[in-house]
């Protein structure tokens, strides 16, 4: 069931950049809407993977671009690196793919974590 008048969820998507020489992984791009589903086309057209998480997203929209996550963020995004990396070794030999991983299990796990009701 569906209600027609329901406003459609506005997308919203982060592209992250980490380069070798990065004390962190950073914000390059972000946008709602029409810029989000941009963000996103792109990705796929360069063969990345476009990984889905609402909290995450809402978490990251917060940073300014070309900034660095902030520390508490780096556990959750080293997870999801690894994760990423997974999912690549297990495509080039053929492996099942593994489970995503829970961005806010590792945020609440910190005592310093940033938690969005969002």
């Amino acid at each position: 069931m569906t209600d027609e008048t329901s406003p459609r969820p506005v997308p919203r998507a982060v592209a992250l950049a980490y380069g070798v020489n990065d004390a962190a992984p950073k914000v390059v791009a972000k946008g709602r809407g029409l810029i989000a589903e941009q963000i996103i086309e792109l990705a796929r057209e360069a063969g990345v993977f476009v990984h889905e998480s609402r909290d995450l997203v809402s978490l990251l929209m917060d940073i300014d671009l070309d900034q660095q996550i902030p520390p508490t963020l780096y556990r959750t995004i080293a997870e999801l690196l690894a994760w990423l990396y997974h999912i690549e070794s297990a495509q080039k030999s053929g492996l099942p793919l593994p489970l995503a991983p829970d961005p806010l299990a590792s945020l609440q796990a910190s005592p310093h974590a940033p938690l969005t009701d969002t």
